[in-house]
C-alpha cells in the first residue's frame, strides 16, 4: 500500500498536478487522459460470470476461517471482490464433497455398461421367444376349437 501512494505521488509531481484538482481517478492510479476515449456507457447484453477454480475457493475458505476479529471477513471479501453468499455455498459445496469422500464406496469391478447392455438384449430376446411360442399355442388350441364347433354344429364365435 505504501508503494503505491509513492507512486502515485511521483506521478503527481511528474505531471505537475501537486496540490492542482486531481479529478477522477482510474484504479491504476493513472488519471484519465484526454486522448483517450471514453467506455462505453451501455451495459454488455450478455454480462460474463466469474468461474472460481477449487484451489480458490480453498484458499478463501482458509483465509475467512482465520479472520478472528470483527470486520476481518468483511475485508476479506471486498479485497477480493466476493459476497458472503460465495462463502456459504462453497463451505456447502466443500462440505458434501467430504461428505461424498468418506462414505462407504462400492467394492468390487465397476459394472460394464455394454455387458450390461448385452445382457438386458438377450433378457429380451428369451421373453420374445417364449412369448411366440405360447401365441403358437394359442393359435393351435383356437384352431382346434373351431374345427370341433364345426364337427359338432355349434356356431363360431366370429358368427354370433
Amino acid at each position: 500500500m505504501n508503494q503505491e501512494h509513492k507512486t502515485l505521488l511521483e506521478a503527481d509531481v511528474v505531471n505537475g498536478s501537486l496540490g492542482a484538482s486531481e479529478g477522477a481517478r482510474r484504479a491504476t492510479g493513472e488519471a484519465p487522459s484526454e486522448a483517450e476515449p471514453l467506455a462505453d456507457p451501455e451495459v454488455t447484453a450478455l454480462p460474463k460470470r466469474r468461474r472460481f477454480s477449487a484451489g480458490y475457493k480453498r484458499r478463501i475458505l482458509r483465509a475467512a476461517a482465520a479472520c478472528k476479529a470483527p470486520g476481518e471477513v468483511g475485508a476479506l471479501l471486498r479485497r477480493e471482490g466476493l459476497y458472503s453468499s460465495h462463502l456459504t455455498h462453497w463451505r456447502r459445496e466443500l462440505e458434501a464433497l467430504e461428505e461424498a469422500a468418506l462414505s462407504a464406496k462400492r467394492r468390487g469391478p465397476k459394472p460394464d455398461v455394454a455387458k450390461a447392455e448385452s445382457r438386458r438384449i438377450e433378457a429380451l430376446e428369451r421373453d420374445v421367444a417364449r412369448l411366440r411360442q405360447q401365441l403358437a399355442r394359442a393359435e393351435q388350441i383356437i384352431e382346434a376349437q373351431k374345427k370341433l364347433c364345426d364337427l359338432l354344429g355349434l356356431p363360431r364365435a366370429e358368427e354370433a
